[in-house]
């Protein structure tokens, strides 16, 4: 163990590296998907499905998520999530074909649920006057993951381009998106094995009635004071029988639980609905849908990320002083705001064919410059109508090789607003819905059922996040990007009202005083 760290903080760091190959895992395919379409020639709704799949499979996991980690400890399912990452990142670099690709995203989406595991653990081996801090270091190691995915895409494209001989040796150029799925191989191997170093949860031993080890782990974990404090907290859960699988799930249908269920499924939706894995997964379509051509948009995703970064440090350094509940009216009110930024920069939007794009296009392809020579002459005022055009005139392979170029050359859009309202909405998301959901699922749900509860809202939110995530293709090919954010504004500003109704304040709290209150809220 590192001395220069506190023991929780070193093991929060150790178990929090799964949020980092999350965050890689399931953003680095924003900068795949591209070439993936291109190598497979993949349907609107196939393209949905390689980004959505780890979604899927997380949807699945989180049945059971909470069961196992119960069964055979926080430990022993991480180590197991571990394994998962790793066999899906290796099947995902090497998939022949789209059936095996999605599988191996689906098998890495299985490990997904190291997002209610790995909080579970950390809230349990955390001091209450630290727990949101605490908590929020898988919330940063995930945007961590985010933000190395867009700048390792970024890098591997220029490399791709560079021209270097040892670029086309080892088939960089020509397998791109194989290395940027590739590259979580690396991380997976290290935290797979520092796992077996890390303690068993105090809390999960006390449901098992291993009183004298989880004392000996409190003990390690914590200064004396903080040490005595923790074990005073737990000593009513001492005494308690470990309950059977069958009673905990009865106990998740009792008026005590209404409460608790209410508030972590509202945020769990209202996490997802608002559509931030569509900015985060589609972060460079959703650029080249400005304008901005393929490297800008690459670039301005790495920006994406870094936003995402500095504001989850905002949240980290403010949720145990201002709270979870003011966190979250302050971002769901800039998210409202930054998608109705967005939806404006859009909407405003005119789209027309320039003569000079048909003059490059007749270089390469006469017979499909000439197809669109009658389209010069046309402004169009929404993308569905100016792709609509395109697809009338020509072939499926001519729309997919020369939308992109044609949508940089004729589109005319402030483009700066809309960066603006898309980084807004980021760096609102970062210090709101991103960690202070996982901080209040940790704390809200009494000790005998946490991680049962957990994983029923964490399905929910991993279902949430597959439908807005498959369905986006097609609302970008029927519905626009301008609608599209809208829908996302309005989900935001019902979450809002929501939040602001009926949300407690967890901070600073032990998580047995949080289980009373709820409790005495169910009696009245």
């Amino acid at each position: 163990m590192n001395k220069a760290l506190s023991p929780s903080l070193y093991y929060t760091l150790i178990v929090s590296l799964g949020g980092f190959i999350f965050g890689f895992d399931a953003s680095v395919i924003a900068g795949a998907n591209g070439f993936i379409d291109a190598e497979f020639g993949l349907s609107d709704w196939q393209q949905g499905f390689v980004v959505s799949s780890p979604t899927l499979g997380a949807l699945i996991a989180m049945l059971f998520a909470g069961g196992v980690s119960d069964a055979i400890g926080r430990r022993k399912a991480l180590i197991l999530v571990a394994f998962l990452y790793l066999l899906s990142s290796v099947g995902s670099a090497l998939a022949p074909n789209f059936e095996l690709l999605v599988l191996s995203r689906f098998i890495g989406g299985i490990a997904f649920c190291s997002l209610i595991i790995a909080p579970l653990y950390i809230s349990e081996i955390s001091a209450p006057k630290n727990r949101g801090k605490m908590v929020s270091v898988n919330q940063l190691n995930i945007v961590f993951g985010f933000a190395l995915s867009y700048f390792t895409n970024y890098y591997l494209l220029q490399l791709s381009n560079s021209g270097a001989p040892w670029v086309n040796e080892w088939g960089i150029d020509t397998h791109l998106w194989r290395y940027m799925l590739g590259l979580e191989i690396v991380p997976a191997i290290v935290w797979f094995s520092l796992l077996f170093t890390i303690p068993r949860s105090p809390r999960w031993l006390v449901l098992k009635g291993k009183h004298q080890e989880a004392e000996q782990v409190i003990n390690r974990l914590l200064d004396h004071a903080q040490a005595k404090v923790l074990v005073e907290d737990i000593s009513s859960s001492l005494k308690e029988k470990s309950w059977p699988l069958r009673e905990r799930l009865g106990f998740l249908k009792t008026k005590a639980m209404r409460f608790p269920l209410m508030v972590g499924i509202i945020i769990a939706i209202a996490q997802q609905i608002t559509g931030i894995n569509v900015i985060f997964f589609y972060a460079p379509t959703i650029f080249e849908q400005s304008g901005v051509g393929t490297n800008a948009a690459f670039m301005q995703a790495v920006l994406i990320g870094v936003v995402n970064v500095a504001f989850t440090l905002v949240a980290m350094l403010t949720i145990d002083k201002w709270g979870r509940k003011p966190l979250l009216i302050i971002g769901l009110t800039g998210v409202v705001i930054s998608m109705a930024i967005c939806t404006y920069g859009f909407k405003q939007a005119t789209y027309q064919i320039q003569q000079s794009a048909i003059v490059e296009i007749q270089h390469s392809a006469p017979a499909s410059a000439s197809k669109l020579a009658p389209l010069t002459s046309d402004t169009y005022y929404s993308d569905v109508a100016f792709k609509r055009a395109l697809k009338r005139v020509l072939s499926s392979d001519e729309f997919d090789t020369y939308q992109q170029p044609l949508l940089t050359s004729s589109i005319n859009m402030n483009a700066p607003l809309v960066l603006f309202g898309i980084i807004a909405f980021v760096a609102s998301f970062a210090m709101s819905l991103g960690p202070v959901m996982w901080a209040m699922l940790a704390e809200i749900f009494p000790n005998q059922t946490r991680a049962l509860a957990i994983s029923l809202v964490g399905m929910v939110n991993s279902l949430t996040s597959f439908l807005v995530q498959v369905i986006f293709p097609w609302e970008l090919a029927n519905l626009g990007v301008a609608a599209t954010f809208a829908i996302y504004g309005g989900f935001a500003l019902l979450s809002l009202i929501l939040v602001a109704k009926f949300f407690p304040e967890t901070k600073g709290r032990s998580l047995e005083d949080i289980t009373k209150d709820f409790e005495q809220s169910a009696t009245k």
